[in-house]
């Protein structure tokens, strides 16, 4: 079988790029222009990957859908700003880079499922020079999102990959449930936000601390 029919699909923030300033310094301006507690950079971390109105939920569970509302779109505008102010707002990991270009040259198929937006995601993308390298995207815009596994589906549909031939790579639990609710190969990282006992738990098959071991992990799986 041919590396064309194997398919690996990147998490983006927390796996790929590391846009954590970003996020915090978002949601903090979120709160003040809304008049809201802010919960804490902790809490915020811990629903990176999520849609952004599901984390808002999350995060704020006693305030009505008005206030969740105005908290997005405080957020979106302040992210924006950002990144309009920012040369390199979301720096690769150490790595990610070489390692695309290798498995692209290696003639695998490349996605990415994300708790972003698609317009974020395609900036992302082109600002680091990557938008030719993924063959399918799947956001928060295309239906549920993490840990549910519509966007995977999608993927695999996309492109005519089976399960056992996709592997999920991510830095969240919410990323290791959704890579196994999709029946698919759940590698998690332990560079971005959750750490690697709780991937572990979550039932990761693989973890793995630099992505230049990458290569060995998907070597084996597709053994």
């Amino acid at each position: 079988m041919s590396n064309q029919n194997k398919l690996i699909i990147f998490d983006c923030d927390g796996t790929l790029v590391d846009g954590q300033h970003l996020i915090l310094d978002s949601m903090q301006r979120a709160c003040k222009v809304c008049q809201i507690t802010y919960p804490g950079d902790d809490a915020i971390r811990e629903i990176v990957g999520l849609s952004l109105m599901e984390a808002i939920g999350i995060c704020y569970p006693n305030e009505n859908e008005k206030n969740h509302m105005a908290l997005k779109d405080a957020f979106v505008e302040r992210f924006q700003e950002l990144r309009l102010r920012e040369e390199d707002d979301e720096p690769l990991f150490d790595g990610i880079l070489d390692t695309i270009r290798y498995l692209n040259d290696g003639g695998y198929t490349l996605g990415i499922a994300t708790g972003k937006s698609r317009r974020g995601l395609k900036s992302t993308l082109k600002n680091h020079g990557l938008s030719d390298y993924f063959i399918t995207l799947n956001t928060a815009d295309d239906g549920p999102g993490k840990p549910h596994p519509s966007m995977l589906y999608n993927a695999m549909r996309d492109v005519g990959v089976l399960p056992e031939n996709t592997i999920m790579i991510g830095d969240t639990t919410f990323d290791i449930k959704m890579a196994l609710a999709a029946n698919v190969h759940a590698v998690g990282v332990t560079w971005g936000y959750h750490k690697s006992d709780r991937l572990k738990q979550a039932g990761a098959h693989h973890i793995i601390s630099h992505i230049s071991h990458l290569r060995k992990v998907i070597d084996e799986t597709f053994l």
